[in-house]
């Protein structure tokens, strides 16, 4: 095996090995900075629902409070107003839901499931926790969520979920009197969560790891050949220039021309060494002569 298909099989075997390490540790961070990422769209989605229902409660609802006593406007409660401005922001991002899981909601679409409850229970036993990030399993595959509590610390909530007997007669006719009353201030009555799927910040990672290695793997093919290039010009053809002039020179040929030593490296070390063995020799072979 010659001197350059060694050095390919070395190079090749550094270069699988280091793109190995590479696109292990590329693929761990490409997925985390990928979840980041959809944890700060969805904590951006999050944080405009919240401002829309505040102020929805401080400067909407002042201004149609009279009108409530003639006709319920669901523009007034929070909650709509939240899912309303978030159908907006879906048409961009329409991976992403919300909703707002209340355990005693006017409206039955807004009753917490299962595992929703299980996360207004946690804000309700952790008074100070105001996120919590975290992964759920469903039929349609690992969802990735962020909530942040629903805590009662406006008054004029409690117009329409306090006692049954001071809420709207309007709204009473809409959604009845069975659900949604009893809440007090300072009280965690639900939570918003705003949901993905796993399979988008996996998709987002994957694609860009796929473009980096390709990318990589580009830079390295043209690496190796310029290597060989350099290989071939610095080391491989100097010196089968001096094995060519050795085999002369031991066949008896003593005419043929000195090696060039125009470099000052190892190579023209080498090769000037070479030099001075074959004049040391040639000049041997004369003294035998005379």
């Amino acid at each position: 095996m010659g001197l350059l298909a060694k050095f390919n099989l070395v190079m090749l075997l550094v270069f699988m090995l280091g793109m190995t390490g590479v696109g292990v540790v590329s693929y761990n961070v490409l997925q985390n900075n990928a979840r980041e990422e959809v944890l700060h769209t969805a904590g951006i989605m999050m944080e405009g629902a919240m401002a829309v229902r505040n102020y929805t409660i401080e400067e909407i609802r002042p201004l149609v409070s009279t009108d409530l006593k003639k006709e319920f406007l669901p523009q007034t409660v929070p909650a709509y107003a939240a899912m309303r401005n978030v159908q907006g922001l879906r048409v961009k991002y329409p991976e992403y839901t919300y909703k707002e899981a209340t355990l005693n909601p006017t409206n039955p679409a807004s009753r917490a499931t299962e595992w929703e409850t299980g996360i207004v229970e946690h804000f309700r036993n952790n008074k100070d926790a105001d996120e919590l990030i975290g992964e759920h399993k469903t039929a349609a595959g690992p969802m990735l969520y962020i909530a942040k509590p629903i805590q009662i610390k406006n008054e004029s909530c409690l117009t329409c979920h306090g006692k049954i007997e001071d809420a709207p007669k309007t709204m009473l006719d809409r959604y009845g009197d069975a659900n949604g009353f009893g809440w007090k201030m300072n009280e965690v009555v639900g939570a918003q969560l705003v949901s993905v799927p796993m399979s988008v910040p996996l998709e987002r990672a994957d694609k860009t790891f796929t473009t980096f290695m390709i990318s990589l793997g580009a830079v390295l093919v043209v690496v190796f050949v310029i290597l060989n290039v350099l290989l071939q010009l610095i080391v491989i053809k100097p010196v089968r220039k001096m094995s060519g002039i050795a085999h002369d020179v031991s066949m008896g040929k003593m005419d043929v021309p000195e090696c060039n030593a125009n470099s000052k490296d190892e190579i023209g070390t080498l090769a000037e060494s070479f030099n001075r063995m074959r004049r040391s020799l040639v000049n041997a072979m004369q003294m035998l002569d005379d």
